[in-house]
């Protein structure tokens, strides 16, 4: 997922990343169109390869974030993304098919931080802290071309000193083994180093140096976006693909799904436990249903409905408890009357075989 306001790069970033163009169609919006829009969630396929293996990853796109008069819980659409896949895969996980199941959680998301400014904004704090409990974020310092190496260097000290600061959880670079060798622990060290990774994105190729490069063309010279000198494209690239994504995946499941799916168990179980408690006192009470608490002012239109539903049944249930007693009473007299119709009966029979006999002898 790229996330952050219009005009940092995130289009061209991910055309420069995947070597497509995912947004040939995108129309964009004006000053006075981009006051109303609202956040959207676009989502685009793209098929990599890479070191002969192919991968299929899913960009998720949020245009019109930070682009409103009033912000106000604009990354609420976001959250809520984040929150609908997750609950899909809660289900697919409970249903019976569980061998196939589609894995469409956002396991990474790279917030696109304005290189203009001193440090982050109160939207940026404000989207971290909203979402760093649901995907591992990535900050990326947008634009990095309009920076000098020193301005680059001293906001990524501010960016970070202010992450912590405002306790933001951003994802973490697992730490290396104790058997690793150097070169790979200084490439991990600088790794560590280079959050929020300053980028530059182009998808056009000039020509420096005899060679063709992808990069940007300025008066005083050519900026390649694949050279670590000039910029962090490489090590984001690689760490998104190739060294850490694996990792990404592992810390998504572990950490940030367990946690929802838990607090789905605990909901689940209380409403339970409530329904449960509920039963138990319509039981006790003899009602066939709970009386609704009758509060101070006008009642709600269910409980209306249900007084409503209640004064229809009573007749009824009269109607019917009288019927039972006056027809158990017309089978209680019958059955007095077939028996006193046996009583009498019975000596005739048994004054029978007698008047036979006589009759014999």
């Amino acid at each position: 997922m790229v996330a952050g306001e219009s005009g940092l790069g995130k289009s061209t970033l991910v055309n420069s990343l995947f070597l497509t163009d995912l947004y040939k169609d995108r129309k964009l919006l004006n000053a006075e169109e981009r006051i109303t829009q609202t956040v959207e969630i676009t989502k685009h396929t793209v098929d990599i390869e890479e070191k002969g293996v192919k991968l299929k990853l899913t960009i998720v796109d949020t245009p019109g974030f930070g682009d409103a008069v009033n912000n106000t819980e604009c990354w609420k659409s976001v959250a809520d993304y984040i929150d609908q896949q997750f609950e899909q895969y809660f289900r697919d996980e409970s249903g019976l098919n569980r061998k196939n199941i589609q894995d469409n959680r956002v396991h990474c998301c790279l917030y696109f931080i304005s290189p203009f400014g001193h440090g982050l904004r109160p939207l940026d704090v404000e989207f971290m802290k909203a979402l760093h409990e649901k995907v591992n974020i990535v900050p990326v310092l947008a634009k990095a071309d309009t920076l000098t190496p020193n301005e680059v260097k001293k906001k990524k000290i501010k960016i970070r000193e202010e992450i912590e600061q405002y306790g933001i959880k951003i994802y973490q670079f697992p730490d290396c083994d104790s058997d690793e060798d150097e070169e790979f622990k200084q490439q991990d060290l600088e790794l560590k180093e280079s959050i929020p990774f300053a980028v530059i994105g182009s998808n056009t190729v000039v020509e420096a140096k005899g060679k063709r490069v992808r990069g940007r063309l300025y008066p005083w010279g050519i900026v390649e976006v694949e050279n670590s000198a000039h910029c962090d494209f490489v090590k984001l690239r690689n760490m998104l693909v190739r060294s850490h994504m694996q990792d990404l995946k592992d810390v998504t499941r572990e950490t940030h799904y367990e946690n929802y799916r838990a607090q789905c168990i605990q909901s689940m179980t209380r409403m339970v436990v409530k329904e449960r408690n509920r039963n138990k006192l319509t039981r006790e009470s003899g009602t066939d249903f709970p009386l609704p608490a009758v509060t101070g002012g006008t009642d709600s239109e269910t409980e209306k409905l249900i007084r409503e539903k209640d004064d229809e049944v009573r007749p009824a249930d009269h109607e019917l408890e009288s019927h039972q007693h006056q027809h158990g009473h017309s089978d209680q007299c019958d059955h007095s009357t077939e028996h006193h119709k046996l009583s009498h009966s019975q000596p005739e029979a048994e004054t029978q075989p007698r008047v036979i006999k006589d009759e014999a002898l």
